[in-house]
């Protein structure tokens, strides 16, 4: 086995165990000077933009576009030591369905800096005019914005501090608007500021937050962000677990590679970016992104289809006694109502998304959610509900209230939520329901037996559905299903006559 680093990585190939799928850097990365700074250096990021600038520069691309990630919070100090000693490289394996291993070593990264040990040295690293670009994926509670409000919090401790005059900068707001200060009052154009987290209109997020901050410690510098800085949103797709010991053992015994921390990722990729960079970008459309004018319709499709279709799945699953996606994607009938809800229900809603083979996608997405090597647990999916029905699965829902299309199939996603919010699965087994409304949807779904729409009359979560007969009628018939027959016959009676 061998620790991985700059002097080791090109014999690593040659050293592998006899059938190992390997690639390494092929490129001097010697020779790579850096353009873009990371904030947020996850499992994600490695995964995902870092593989795709690595494939760029494999094809003697974008060598002027390594990333140095910049790491925020203490706790990241964990990424930066594993990093430091392995030259910025790591070890990225993609579990195909079939059961095969594809590992490539990414060599993109090619420094590292840790903010609460040295903020000055992440400030000017950005304020650098070889910098070009700052991205993040900081997940999207890092933006700061108010589950109630929908307005950055300014109360925040963290903001708050870093607002205050003579502070040091310690947040990723603080760090970003004083360095596109210096570059102001350098002379310097601005950098981009690339959102890539799992947000709808990403970009729109990362403005509001970053200019609502700037504005709060100075009126003159906002103005100027907002008239010249770049906020491109983006939509990004990729199933990637959290790095176990088990997959670094994996790493070592199927690869030879000692890697701290390595990433595992499903095969499926992709990225769909706004084509607004006013100092330059990589050719990312050389490496298999669709580089666009508007991102929205990408983004629908994947809310619509993709996300929804999570939830279409995970709560009849989990009260069907499965804990993994793979194990209800697997089934025929579970897979037979995910393809229903998509091409009658999700489908119609969307407009025309250029590039994209919808048929096509929607059966990658079954794949996708039924490959067992990518342990997707249904616990996952179903946590914090109260957001992601109202984003992903109601807006469709209100499309076909409004055009007179079908809405069975998402009347029973949503009865089968108000089903395990109950807090018991149909084996009886407790269910942790994770969510920011947990206990007042927990009581609402133990009344329901007696008053079959309490769930439904959190105007909160829910609107005015409750007001509509049309979606009651389907919801309550629904959920009575459920009650007497269960999760699995529901589904397969809904299925044989649609």
């Amino acid at each position: 086995m061998t620790a991985l680093s700059d002097k080791t990585v090109d014999g690593l190939v040659g050293s592998a165990p006899e059938g190992a799928d390997l690639t390494v850097p092929a490129y001097d990365r010697t020779r790579l000077t850096t353009g873009i700074v990371h904030l947020g250096v996850g499992g994600f990021h490695r995964a995902h933009q870092a593989m795709y600038l690595d494939r760029l520069m494999a094809d003697g691309a974008a060598l002027d576009w390594a990333i140095c990630g910049v790491g925020v919070l203490p706790g990241d100090a964990r990424m930066r030591d594993a990093l430091a000693a392995q030259d910025g490289l790591y070890t990225l394996v993609l579990k195909h369905p079939d059961g095969r291993l594809e590992a490539r070593v990414i060599g993109s990264i090619t420094e590292y800096l840790l903010a609460p040990d040295d903020p000055e040295a992440v400030l000017e690293k950005m304020a650098s005019p070889e910098v070009r670009i700052v991205s993040l994926t900081v997940t999207e509670g890092g933006y700061n914005i108010h589950h109630v409000t929908g307005e950055f919090d300014l109360t925040d401790p963290g903001v708050a501090a870093d607002l205050a005059d003579g502070a040091v900068p310690a947040t990723t707001f603080g760090l970003v608007t004083e360095a596109l200060r210096r570059r102001r009052d350098r002379g310097v154009p601005p950098f981009t500021v690339m959102s890539c987290d799992n947000i709808q209109g990403n970009g729109e997020v990362a403005k509001r937050a970053f200019t609502t901050f700037a504005r709060a410690k100075d009126g003159d510098l906002a103005d100027w962000i907002e008239a010249n800085v770049a906020f491109p949103s983006s939509m990004v797709d990729r199933i990637t677990p959290v790095t176990t010991d088990a997959d670094r053992a994996m790493v070592a015994e199927r690869f030879g590679i000692d890697d701290a921390w390595p990433v595992v990722a499903e095969p499926f990729e992709q990225w769909a970016l706004e084509d607004t960079f006013p100092t330059g970008r990589p050719p990312f459309e050389d490496a298999g992104v669709q580089v666009v004018s508007d991102v929205e319709p990408y983004e629908l499709m994947k809310l619509r289809l993709l996300n929804a279709g999570h939830q279409a799945l995970c709560y009849v699953g989990y009260l069907s006694g499965h804990r993994y996606a793979h194990e209800v994607a697997g089934q025929d009938v579970f897979a037979r109502f995910l393809l229903g809800y998509m091409d009658r229900e999700g489908t119609p809603t969307l407009a025309p998304v250029p590039g994209i083979d919808l048929p096509a996608y929607k059966r990658t997405l079954v794949e996708r959610f039924a490959n067992p090597h990518v342990a997707d647990t249904l616990a996952r999916l179903c946590a914090e509900s109260s957001d992601r029905i109202p984003k992903w699965l109601l807006p469709v829902v209100r499309y076909h209230l409004e055009h007179g299309g079908p809405i069975e199939h998402a009347a029973l996603v949503v009865a089968s939520w108000a089903r395990y919010d109950e807090g018991v699965d149909e084996a009886g087994e407790p269910i942790e329901i994770v969510d920011r409304l947990a206990g007042r949807l927990h009581r609402a779904a133990l009344a329901q037996r007696d008053d079959p729409l309490a769930f439904l009359r959190d105007r909160e979560v829910f609107g005015d559905l409750v007001d509509d007969e049309r979606f009651t009628a389907a919801y309550t018939a629904a959920l009575a299903s459920l009650h007497e027959r269960g999760a699995r016959a529901t589904v397969e009676e809904l299925v044989a006559r649609t």
